[in-house]
This record gives C-alpha cells, structure tokens and sequence, in this order.
C-alpha cells in the first residue's frame, strides 16, 4: 500500500515538474523571441549608406533613388546631411530622368537622433529631396513631415517648401 502511494505521488510529483519545465521554456522562448526582435528593430536602423534605397518626397519626377556616397562621414548619412544619389525610377515627364545623378538632402531617416531637448525623432522610412549643385531644391513641393534640423543644416529653402514641420 505504501509503495503504491509513493509511486502516485512520484507520477504527481512528476507531472508538475515537467508542466512547470514546459511553462519555463515557453517563457524562455517567448522573451529570446522579444530580445532578438528588438535587436531586428535596432539594427534595421542604420546610416544612410552606400547602396541604400531612398524614397524621394518632392515634385521633381523621381519616385525613388539610390545612395551613391555620403559627402560626410565615413560610416553614412544621417538627417540633414547631403548625399550623392543615382534616379532608380522616375515619372514620365518629370525634371529629372532615370539614371541620371543628382545631390540629395536627407529629410527622413529611421535612425533615430536625439535633440538637445534629450527627446529623439525618427521616421518610419528613408526619405530624400533632390537638389541641385547650388544647394536649392529641383522640386517646388515638398511632401510630408520634415525635421526642423534642417534649419541648423542650412535647408532653409526645403523647410519653407514643406507641408509640416515636424
């Protein structure tokens, strides 16, 4: 009798163990799952760099260009900075043609860069406006939000040309 107590309690004993062992590999999994997309979110957000698709958000006729060269820096552009960018698509009838090489201005990167304030500011995308060798925008619009960073850059001209100042 007392052997087949002991062997329940062993069967009892032994199914919480291996319940609590199946609940802390759950846990286990689920936060290895959380730290390794949160290190998928942080690393997806990079310097502009070479190779890097960017949108375009002017009225200039490209639709989406790719980085050429960082004129600053060694690791990449940042918001604010100028670039040297290749026309991957554009609309028909635009000022700028596909192929053709243009200067841009960086007005929305997902890194994120902190104000002086100490708050951060960030984009959901990468996103440029073309401009010509003078510094002067090639587009007369500007379309979403554009960071007032760009006044310290001396953008002036895009910062009065955009919808909202973010």
């Amino acid at each position: 009798m007392a052997a087949s107590n002991s062997s329940k309690l062993f069967r009892l004993g032994r199914s919480l163990v291996g319940g609590l062992s199946n609940n802390c590999l759950g846990t286990i999994r689920s936060s290895c799952e959380m730290m390794c997309n949160d290190f998928l979110s942080q690393q997806q957000r990079t310097f502009i760099q070479m190779r890097t698709n960017l949108k375009v958000v002017d009225n200039s006729g490209a639709k989406r260009v790719m980085c050429i060269q960082a004129l600053k820096g060694k690791k990449g552009a940042r918001l604010g900075d100028t670039i040297v960018a290749s026309v991957k698509e554009a609309q028909l009838g635009g000022k700028v043609k596909k192929g053709e090489v243009h200067y841009a201005v960086v007005v929305r990167a997902a890194m994120q860069r902190g104000r002086c304030d100490g708050s951060e500011v960030k984009f959901d995308d990468n996103a440029v406006v073309l401009i010509n060798k003078q510094g002067e925008p090639i587009g007369t619009r500007v379309f979403g939000p554009v960071p007032h960073e760009l006044r310290k850059k001396k953008h002036v001209k895009i910062l009065s040309l955009a919808e909202h100042i973010a």
